[in-house]
């Protein structure tokens, strides 16, 4: 009976062992041959740097030892001699010559025998560095090992994950997870198994970002349901107002044909925002780059202003010195307007607008619009770029909601930021850094 124990002990952990996860031999034996290449890599690049440090040390040791038989000769370096290699037949015979003006020598040096004694230490010196290279070969692998090893594991991982079986019930155990969860709801999936934890893991990921995007969509949908069911209905009145008595009363004809008219115009701007930020969520939008002087642009948008808005001062600065960059000239003056509009809409008739344009003092392009007008809360700024989004405040006045998503759309697509700075009832700086 004991016997029969001890061999089932053995036989158990037999088991065990071959149950434990070994290296893949392929991968083992990838992985000890990129360790190999790196290893003859750093050894060949130590060696061309001992090479190159030897060089350099036996020029120095050759001109130090001419340099000190002079200063024995002559006590001091004299610049006003000439000096010369006398070329031989053979090496052991080459000469140094140092002579004055009139050519008559006064140190000849035999260079073969210094050549020799400097060569035979710059042999030694690299001797001692092989060697060095040899005894730190074992330390330097492990090393090398170590910085391997997170790859390797990675590898062995992939390995495992690709060799994994799942059973049936594996199988029912995500399908029954998946069916369980509802579109509205929080819910992440569970579960409840170590073997699939990378899978509930990638899954719930999924999950968060879909909902997200659904929920954004359907906040679009909302918004824009809204923004349009007003002048919908504002139409739809004055068309029935008119249906029953508004034909013969020539007042409400016309009052009726400026409302649909104002209304309608509004739809359609709307719309072209939405089919703009549509095209551009799809990546419909192309822009074309060329060359664009910030300061000829400003100066275009500033005279259109003056022109269309009798209402409020405009004053244009810019700084000395053209300002160019890569852009869209169309589209970036169409952010520089929906900015402007922005400024004219939240602003007192009478009062300033300033444009601007020049470079920061870190060399970047930019372009400013400053108002007069109502500000923002701090909280308004860090919204006011959301599709749809509008202040308390701002709701008074006219307007999508849409026209400052559209220049940011395009101020990123061009790889600039906003600086916004806003004061409630004092007014708003907005800076485009480009």
């Amino acid at each position: 009976m004991k016997k029969k124990t001890q061999k089932n002990q053995k036989q158990k952990q037999k088991d065990t062992k071959r149950a434990r996860p070994v290296k893949n031999n392929a991968e083992t034996k990838r992985m000890t041959s990129i360790a190999r290449k790196m290893h003859r890599s750093w050894i060949g690049k130590k060696l061309g740097l001992y090479i190159g440090m030897d060089l350099l040390l036996f020029v120095l040791l050759f001109a130090g030892w001419i340099i000190d038989r002079e200063l024995i000769r002559f006590g001091e370096i004299r610049l006003d001699y000439v000096r010369m290699f006398m070329e031989t037949q053979y090496l052991q015979t080459v000469t140094y010559v140092v002579a004055d003006e009139s050519g008559r020598a006064l140190l000849e040096l035999v260079l073969y025998p210094a050549l020799q004694v400097i060569g035979i230490i710059i042999l030694v010196i690299l001797f001692c560095q092989i060697l060095g290279i040899f005894f730190s070969y074992g330390s330097e692998d492990r090393k090398i090992r170590r910085i391997l090893a997170p790859i390797d594991e990675i590898a062995l991982r992939a390995d495992e994950l690709s060799k994994m079986t799942f059973t049936e019930e594996k199988y029912q155990q995500i399908e029954e997870a998946i069916s369980s969860l509802q579109p509205e709801d929080a819910d992440l999936l569970s579960f409840g198994d170590a073997d699939l934890q990378g899978i509930e893991a990638a899954m719930n990921n999924l999950l968060i970002r879909m909902r997200d995007s659904y929920r954004q969509q359907a906040r679009f949908v909302n918004d824009a349901s809204h923004e349009l069911r007003t002048p919908i209905a504002v139409i739809q009145g004055y068309a029935n107002m008119l249906a029953r008595w508004g034909r013969e009363d020539e007042k409400v004809l016309d009052e009726s044909i400026t409302a649909i008219r104002h209304e309608s115009e509004h739809m359609q701007h709307l719309v072209e925002q939405l089919l703009f930020l549509a095209r551009g969520d799809s990546g419909k939008n192309k822009l074309t780059m060329t060359t664009v002087s910030l300061n000829e642009m400003m100066q275009e948008v500033f005279e259109e202003s003056l022109m269309i808005d009798e209402g409020h001062r405009y004053r244009y600065l810019t700084e000395d010195g053209e300002v160019s960059i890569q852009a869209d000239a169309a589209m970036l003056k169409q952010a520089v307007r929906i900015l402007v509009d922005n400024a004219a809409k939240y602003t007192k008739n009478g009062e300033e607008i300033l444009l601007s344009a020049g470079c920061t003092s870190g060399g970047r392009a930019y372009l400013q619009v400053q108002d007069a007008g109502i500000g923002m809360a701090e909280k308004d700024v860090a919204q006011m770029f959301e599709r749809f989004y509008r202040a308390d405040e701002a709701r008074r006045f006219q307007g999508t909601g849409l026209g400052l998503s559209i220049a940011k759309w395009i101020i990123d697509k061009h790889h600039g930021h906003f600086e916004v700075l806003s004061r409630t009832q004092l007014g708003t700086r907005i800076r485009v850094i480009l």
